[in-house]
C-alpha cells in the first residue's frame, strides 16, 4: 500500500512550518491527556493518519499508515486506553481562542448525520438527517462551530452525540454501548446550550450566535441566550408568532406582508462561489426587544425569517452578515469529513465515538490554523462574519496534497521518512516526559530489527494471536509477528 502524502493547507507556510504547527497542537491539546507514553504515541500516529491523504481512514488503513500489523492498537486507543476526550475538547477550545480568536466571531450550532447499517452503535436509530435528506438508520451528532470574520476561518470546536429516548430509556442498550447510567435524554437545542456554556466558560471571544430553524424555533434556547446576554440571529419558521400589541399575536409571514416597498434594502450576506450573496432584507419589531429579520431572494422571491436580539445596537447589514455566517458550519462538516475522516470511524461504543470525533476535530483545527497562517493580513481580507475568502469552498479550495519532506511512495522505514515508534513522539510531546537520570536510561519501547530487503507483506497480515508466548509470562506475547518494519517488543 502506498503511503499517502500528508494533507496541508494552501498558503505560504513551508512544509516544516505546518508540520511544526501540528506538533504544537499535539503538545498543547492532546499530549497532556496521556500519562503513559505508549498511548500518547498511538494518538500521535492516529492524528497523523487522520490528516494524511489516505482515501479511506478506518482502523485498518490508519494502522497500515502507522506501520502496525493489526488495527488492535488503534481500536484500543478509542475503546480502552485511559484518557479524557472532554479534557482534550476543552484544551482545543482554548487553542482555537488563542490562535483564531476574534471579538467579532460567530458561534454556530448545527447537526450532521453518520449513516449506519446496524443497531448496536450508540444512538443509532431511524431518524431524519440532512446528510441523506431523508429518514434513515444513522447516528446524529450536534456540533458547535466557530467562524472568524477577520480571517475568513471556520472550525468545529465542540460536539455531542444525540441519544434518542429509545436509547436513554433502554438500560440494556445503554449498558451494551457503554453509556453511563446517569445519562438522561436531552434535546438537540439543550445540547447546543451546553456547548455554548462551555465556550463562554473557556473565554472564547465571540459576538453572535446563529443556527437554523431546529434551534431557532426553540423558545427555551432563545430565552436563555437573552438572559445570558448573548446576541443571536436564528432562523425561524414562517408560522412563528410574534406580539402585535393589545394581547394579539401575528405570524412571521403576515408581518412580512406588511413591510412597505421602501422598507427593503439590498445587502450581501457574505461571499459565495459566484461572488457576493445579495438579497433584499427588511426588519420588523417582534416584541420583547427582539426584531424579525426577513430575507427575500432576488430570483425566486422566496422569504426566510430570523429572530434577532442584541444587547447593543446592530445595523441591518450587520444582521444580514450574521445570518449568512451560518453556512460556515456546513463547510466545516464538508471539510472535516473529506479531510480528517470525521465520518470514517468504525466504533460502536459511546466513548469511542467521542474520542474519534475529538481527534478528527483536532486535525480540522490544525488545518484551519495553518491555512490562516498562510493567508494575507486581516486588513486585506473581507471583514464580514462568515466570509471565507478562498477557503469558502471547503476541501476543494482550502487544502491540497503535496509530498512531505523525505516521504516517497513505495518506500519503507527511514527511507520514507517514517521514524521508529521510539522517536515518533513530537518534540512538543517529548518535553512532557519525566526527566530520567543519565545513569538509569529509559528502556526503549520498541527495538528495530534490520529492515527486510524483500517486498512488504500484503494484507491481511499475520494475526497477533499467532505470536509465540513467553513461558515466563503466559498472559503476554513474546513478540509481535514480523510487521512492515520488523518491530519487536521485548518480553
Amino acid at each position: 500500500m502506498d503511503r499517502a502524502a500528508p494533507v496541508a493547507p494552501v498558503g505560504d507556510v513551508d512544509p516544516a512550518g505546518w508540520l511544526g504547527l501540528l506538533e504544537e497542537l499535539f503538545g498543547r491539546v492532546l499530549a497532556p491527556a496521556f500519562v503513559r507514553r505508549e498511548p500518547r504515541l498511538r494518538a500521535w500516529s492516529y492524528l497523523l493518519g487522520l490528516t494524511s491523504g489516505l482515501e479511506r481512514k478506518n482502523g485498518w488503513t490508519l494502522a497500515e499508515f502507522a506501520g502496525d500489523p493489526t488495527p488492535d492498537g488503534m481500536q484500543r486507543l478509542l475503546n480502552a486506553a485511559v484518557w479524557d476526550a472532554d479534557g482534550v475538547r476543552d484544551r482545543l477550545i482554548g487553542y482555537v481562542a488563542a490562535e483564531l480568536g476574534d471579538p467579532g466571531g460567530v458561534l454556530i450550532a448545527d447537526e450532521t448525520g453518520f449513516l449506519k447499517s446496524g443497531s448496536g452503535s450508540a444512538g443509532v436509530q431511524r431518524q431524519y438527517t440532512g446528510t441523506a435528506g431523508k429518514i434513515t438508520n444513522c447516528q446524529v451528532g450536534v456540533f458547535l462551530a466557530y467562524a472568524v470574520p477577520a480571517r475568513g476561518s471556520r472550525v468545529l470546536i465542540d460536539r455531542e452525540l444525540y441519544l434518542p429516548r429509545s436509547w436513554t430509556g433502554d438500560e440494556q442498550r445503554r449498558t451494551a454501548a457503554g453509556i453511563g447510567e446517569d445519562t438522561e435524554f436531552a434535546t438537540k437545542p439543550a445540547l447546543a446550550q451546553k456547548m455554548i456554556e462551555r465556550a463562554v466558560r473557556a473565554g472564547l471571544p465571540f459576538a453572535w450566535f446563529t443556527a437554523d430553524e431546529a434551534y431557532g424555533d426553540n423558545g427555551k434556547l432563545r430565552d436563555w441566550l437573552q438572559e445570558t446576554g448573548i446576541a443571536y440571529v436564528v432562523a425561524v419558521a414562517c408560522d412563528t408568532r410574534d406580539p402585535a400589541g393589545a394581547g394579539r399575536m401575528i405570524r412571521a409571514d403576515q408581518l412580512a406582508a406588511r413591510v412597505p416597498a421602501r422598507g427593503w434594502q439590498r445587502h450581501s450576506c457574505g461571499h459565495g462561489s459566484k461572488g457576493e450573496r445579495l438579497c433584499d432584507w427588511a426588519l420588523a419589531g417582534a416584541g420583547d426587544g427582539r426584531r424579525l429579520l426577513i430575507r427575500r431572494s432576488l430570483t425566486s422571491g422566496e422569504l426566510a425569517y430570523y429572530l434577532c436580539w442584541s444587547p447593543r445596537p446592530a445595523s441591518l447589514a450587520g444582521l444580514a452578515r450574521v445570518a449568512g455566517a451560518r453556512w460556515a458550519v456546513e463547510e466545516c462538516f464538508q471539510a472535516a469529513k473529506n479531510e480528517t475522516a470525521l465520518d470514517h470511524y468504525q466504533a460502536r461504543k459511546h466513548v469511542a465515538w467521542y474520542r474519534h470525533i475529538t481527534l478528527a476535530m483536532c486535525g480540522h483545527a490544525w488545518l484551519a490554523v495553518t491555512a490562516a497562517a498562510g493567508r494575507p493580513p486581516p486588513a486585506t481580507v473581507p471583514a464580514g462574519p462568515g466570509e471565507c475568502g478562498r477557503a469558502r469552498e471547503g476541501a476543494s479550495s482550502l487544502w491540497t496534497t503535496f509530498p512531505a519532506p523525505g516521504r516517497q511512495s513505495r518506500l519503507s522505514g527511514r527511507q520514507a521518512g517514517i521514524l521508529p515508534v521510539s522517536e515518533r513522539d513530537p518534540a512538543a510531546a517529548r518535553d512532557l516526559l519525566p526527566a530520567r537520570s543519565p545513569s538509569r536510561p529509559s528502556p526503549a519501547l520498541v527495538g528495530l530489527a534490520p529492515s527486510a530487503s524483500g517486498p512488504r507483506p500484503a494484507l491481511p497480515l499475520p494475526a497477533a494471536a499467532a505470536a509465540p508466548v513467553n513461558p515466563a509470562r503466559p498472559g503476554r506475547r513474546a513478540a509481535w509477528p514480523a510487521g512492515p518494519r520488523g518491530a519487536t517488543i521485548p518480553a
